[in-house]
């Protein structure tokens, strides 16, 4: 069987994969200063944020070290490492509460 090809008409199936992604799934926005994740609540504190912060870096310290203890190898020592500056940036973080000015 022998099947004529109209080049008017018949598209090619890649140029048409091609216009198809274009409009279906176009290329996202780079992204920038404005393009925010997410953003705190209009009103939220100083000392409320810093709160807040301190209880994500216990989680993730919390996480990590719950990880390492299924790790072995250089996995668990890099996830024990990675522990190990999260609780660092939260030492700091206690240390220097908000509106203490002390030693700046």
């Amino acid at each position: 069987m022998n099947l004529q090809k109209n080049d008017e008409t018949d598209l090619d199936s890649e140029a048409a994969r091609r216009a198809l992604d274009y409009y279906l799934n176009p290329t996202p926005d780079r992204p920038n200063l404005d393009n925010k994740v997410w953003a705190l609540q209009p009103g939220v504190t100083h000392l409320q944020a810093y709160e807040h912060a301190l209880g994500l870096l216990r989680c993730a310290a919390a996480t990590a070290h719950e990880t390492a203890c299924h790790q072995d190898g250089m996995a668990r020592e890099v996830t024990l490492a990675t522990m190990h500056m999260i609780n660092m940036a939260r030492s700091l973080l206690e240390h220097k509460k908000p509106g203490h000015t002390e030693g700046i």
